[in-house]
């Protein structure tokens, strides 16, 4: 049981476990109901839950700030906070975690690069990917989908569009792991120095891929930055390097989560898989509502910066507060049904899923693009395609990042 010490305790708060994400909406529908704005004293955060209060907060950022998006929600260990500052990791955002003007500023030269042509130009190739993993299993009557696709697929587009070597893609995503877990897990003091150490060789790496840049031109995300900022553009090298850094990490896991969460669904849910096999032109909105019923991320933060009101609460200037996208998402105010799945809603498109605002999130169509690939060749190549059964799922703890570890189908 959990101490009581804040005014604004709540016998809900007591219910709260937000490292455990295996199944959230129970607990997120009671709180829409009973008490849609609380304070959580485990992490010492407001909570929202209703889709009109957590778009309310996405939309005003100067009243709510992005600064601690990215910041650890447990205590850095000494040694682990010396290790980052001495490399000069805390406080780094590419973009979640900025804000105008300089947010702007970059945000306006990220979105000269990373565009819909420069996405556009990456789906042959991530097809042929796409097949040539399908390819490597269609014929064994079984596989475990995440360590056969979901996870290895979206590392190897975003590298792609990082310029990262196929050989360097194992060891970087392991890098990228660490810095999830030590900005939203709950981890040991040991562990920390382990993971510490593992973002500081992240971040070396992204700073020399911005170097390799300035030695020679090459056609990708980073390369075009470099040219940008030549060209007279006002970016920094350690900015183009943070964007690298953002973007090795939330390029992947969150479409790695994305086609872990979507797959499941659609197997869990037999009509919809049987309809998007029938008609791929139904797979935009299919995931479209898999972003809405089942998000790759379920909550992110902000901070206030005056005293405020959300959903009828005073929240004092300061305050952290914990926005949960996957408890808006279903919000029945919003989505009729919001704890049913069903991939012809209309409106499925405005789930928050991607935030809302100035950090709507700038890769969005990138991995909507990548899944809907995954699907269209997934549907092709083993249509009879079925959960194994009695298999139970589990998920990283964690208080945002929300997909399957493990995904065993057969057919």
């Amino acid at each position: 049981m959990k101490t009581s010490g804040c005014p604004f305790h709540h016998a809900i708060s007591d219910e709260f476990e937000p490292f455990d994400l295996t199944n959230p909406f129970p607990f997120y529908k009671k709180s829409r109901e009973e008490q849609p704005v609380f304070f959580s004293e485990e992490l010492g955060y407001y909570v929202v839950t209703k889709y009109d209060d957590v778009k309310e907060v996405f939309k005003d950022w100067k009243t709510f700030t992005s600064e601690n998006a990215q910041s650890p929600f447990k205590p850095i260990a000494p040694k682990a906070k010396k290790l980052m500052e001495d490399q000069g990791l805390v406080g780094l955002s590419g973009l979640s975690g900025r804000i105008p003007p300089d947010h702007t500023r970059i945000r306006r030269i990220v979105s000269m690069a990373f565009n819909l042509a420069r996405i556009k130009k990456l789906e042959p190739r991530i097809r042929e990917l796409a097949i040539e993993m399908i390819d490597a299993f269609k014929n064994d009557g079984q596989a475990e989908l995440v360590k056969q696709l979901t996870y290895d697929l979206p590392a190897y587009v975003i590298f792609m569009l990082l310029g990262v070597p196929k050989e360097d893609v194992k060891q970087v995503k392991s890098w990228a792991e660490s810095r999830m877990l030590m900005t939203w897990g709950n981890l040991s003091e040991d562990d920390q120095v382990v993971h510490a150490e593992n973002m500081v060789r992240y971040w070396n790496y992204c700073q020399e891929l911005v170097t390799k840049r300035h030695e020679n031109y090459s056609d990708d995300l980073p390369g075009d930055l470099v040219k940008l900022q030549q060209e007279g553009h006002e970016m920094t090298d350690r900015e183009i390097a943070a964007i690298c850094y953002s973007q090795l990490f939330a390029g992947h896991e969150t479409t790695t989560s994305l086609m872990g969460n979507g797959i499941r669904e659609l197997l869990l849910h037999p009509e919809a898989w049987e309809a998007i096999k029938a008609h791929p032109e139904m797979i935009p909105n299919a995931i479209e509502e898999v972003l809405r019923y089942s998000p790759s991320i379920v909550s992110w933060r902000r901070r206030s910066t005056q005293d405020s009101v959300i959903g009828g609460v005073e929240i004092p200037e300061g305050s952290n507060i914990l926005l949960i996208m996957g408890s808006a998402n279903r919000d029945d105010e919003n989505f009729e049904g919001g704890d049913s799945f069903n991939i012809e809603r209309k409106n499925a498109r405005e789930h928050l899923s991607f935030g809302f605002g100035i950090h709507f999130c700038l890769g969005s169509p990138l991995a909507k693009l990548e899944f809907k690939v995954v699907l269209e060749e997934l549907t092709k190549a083993i249509p009879n395609l079925r959960l194994k059964e009695n298999q139970e799922f589990t998920f990283a703890p964690n208080t945002s990042f929300r997909a399957p570890n493990a995904l065993e189908v057969e057919w």
